[in-house]
């Protein structure tokens, strides 16, 4: 498996969880992302974009990273580049570290979105914040790794079938969840979490390092 981090413009927390999620992966980074190489101690081999939105006092060896420049006006995301520079270079993981927050609410969900395609595409992918992570769940069973009392919601971005949780404080045994409900929101972990979906499209969100304020 070739894993490549994507560092994007959203918030970064740096965890030890993070750092083992990034550890031997190949980056690339996307416009502001840059920035996060320098918080996760990482050295891009590639930085894409229309470098609109560089960081301020950019060490020199992260400015000396190799450039593949757009213009402003473009029909893709710097992040959306970044991703198919990995593709390129024969990804098959990409952890999106930078894909919530930030100050584009339309970036961070083009990121769920994206992670989603990606996924039934046949990409394993991981984004991250470091104190949020999104999974996107396709049909079938899959397990986690969370430790009890781990927040987490499963986002749906269609009409679900077939949703079971288990190791959860609130099971779910084959339930349908119309499109736009709040029934799969704000659950916790509670033992071995597992999810299976019969069909639909959704993704995970989990909190394994919730913020002070939260």
């Amino acid at each position: 498996m070739s894993t490549f981090t994507i560092l994007l413009g959203g918030d970064l927390l740096r965890t030890p969880r993070l750092d083992r999620q990034v550890e031997g992966s190949r980056v690339i980074a996307a416009d502001a992302g840059i920035g996060h190489a320098r918080i996760l101690g990482l050295v891009p081999e590639l930085w894409v974009g229309d470098f609109d939105s560089v960081p301020a006092d950019l060490p020199a060896h992260l400015a000396a990273v190799p450039q593949q420049t757009f213009p402003t006006e473009k029909d893709k995301t710097d992040g959306e580049l970044a991703i198919a520079a990995a593709l390129e270079r024969g990804a098959t993981r990409l952890v999106l570290a930078g894909a919530f927050g930030g100050k584009r609410a339309d970036h961070a969900f083009l990121h769920l979105a994206l992670g989603l395609r990606l996924a039934e595409a046949g990409t394993d992918v991981l984004l991250t914040s470091g104190a949020q992570e999104g999974v996107p769940l396709l049909n079938g069973r899959a397990s986690f790794d969370y430790a009890d009392g781990t927040l987490f919601s499963i986002l749906g971005f269609s009409e679900l079938s077939g949703l079971t949780v288990t190791g959860a404080k609130w099971p779910l045994d084959k339930v349908e969840v119309v499109f736009g409900s709040s029934l799969t929101i704000s659950n916790e972990v509670k033992g071995r979490l597992d999810i299976a979906l019969g069909h639909g499209r959704a993704l995970l969100l989990a909190h394994p390092y919730p913020l002070p304020e939260s």
